[in-house]
C-alpha cells in the first residue's frame, strides 16, 4: 500500500491535468477537481519554501553551535534572514487582531517599518545592501566570464573560431564603448548583430533548448505518472 497508493494518487493527478489540458472542464465536475489540485499544488509549494527556510536554519545553527571553521559567516547568513524575514511578515495594519497585539507593545509611529512598502526594514535593507551586493557580484562574474571565454574560444577549428567571432561581436555589441566601435567601422553592423545573431540564429538555438527541455519534461511525466518513474518515494 506504500508503493501502490502514491503510484495511483499520482497517475489520477497526472491524468486529470492531461485532460484538463486539452478540454474545457470548466463548470463540471471534473474542473472543480483539477482546480482543487491546483490549489493543492500551490499549498505544498508554500509548505516547501518553508521547508528550505527551516533547513537554511538548522544548517547554519549547527556551524555556529559547533564553531565550525567560517561559522561568523553562518551567524550573518542568519541574521540577516530573520531581519529581512520578521519586519516583512509583520501586520501593517492595527485592525487585525496580531496587528492591534502588535502596536499594544510598540509605538503605532513604528508601523511604517514594517510589511514590504517604501520606508520599511525591508525596502532599506533590498535596496541599500542587497541590491549593491548583487550589482557587485554580477560585476565580478563579468570579469570571470571574459576570462572564461578567453580560454574558451580558441580557433582551433572552423567551428570554434566562428564561435569565437560571434561572442566577439555580441560582447562589443552589448557595452557602450564597443557599440560606439562597431558603427565607426559601419553604423549598420549594431543592428545586422541584433537582426541575425540575437533575433535569429540566439532565438532558434534557444527554442531548439526548449523544444528538448519539454520534450524531456514531456517524457519524465509520463513515467511519473505511469509508475515507471519512481524516485519521488524514496526509490531508485
Amino acid at each position: 500500500m506504500k508503493t501502490t497508493l502514491p503510484v495511483i494518487v499520482a497517475f489520477l493527478s497526472g491524468l486529470i491535468m492531461i485532460i484538463g489540458f486539452f478540454f474545457n472542464l470548466e463548470g463540471t465536475r471534473l474542473g472543480n477537481v483539477q482546480d482543487g489540485a491546483l490549489q493543492w499544488v500551490t499549498i505544498v509549494g508554500g509548505f516547501t519554501l518553508l521547508l528550505g527556510v527551516v533547513s537554511i536554519v538548522r544548517i547554519h545553527s549547527r556551524s555556529i553551535g559547533q564553531r565550525k571553521k567560517g561559522w561568523m559567516f553562518n551567524l550573518a547568513a542568519l541574521i540577516s534572514i530573520f531581519a529581512m524575514a520578521i519586519p516583512a511578515i509583520l501586520p501593517v495594519s492595527a485592525g487585525s487582531k496580531l496587528g492591534g497585539i502588535l502596536y499594544s507593545l510598540i509605538p503605532l509611529s513604528w508601523s511604517s517599518f514594517f510589511g514590504t512598502g517604501s520606508g520599511s526594514i525591508y525596502d532599506w535593507l533590498f535596496n541599500y545592501l542587497e541590491s549593491p551586493m548583487m550589482a557587485t557580484m554580477f560585476a565580478m562574474l563579468a570579469f570571470y566570464v571574459a576570462s572564461a571565454a578567453y580560454r574558451a574560444f580558441r580557433a582551433r577549428n572552423a567551428e570554434a573560431s566562428l564561435l569565437l567571432i560571434t561572442a566577439v561581436l555580441v560582447m562589443l555589441w552589448r557595452i557602450p564603448m564597443g557599440e560606439a566601435f562597431l558603427r565607426q567601422i559601419h553604423p549598420a553592423i549594431p543592428g545586422y548583430i541584433n537582426t541575425f545573431i540575437m533575433n535569429g540564429a540566439n532565438v532558434a538555438v534557444q527554442r531548439g533548448i526548449l523544444i528538448g527541455a519539454a520534450l524531456g519534461a514531456a517524457s519524465m511525466s509520463l513515467r511519473i505518472i505511469l509508475g515507471i518513474e519512481r524516485t519521488y518515494m524514496g526509490k531508485n
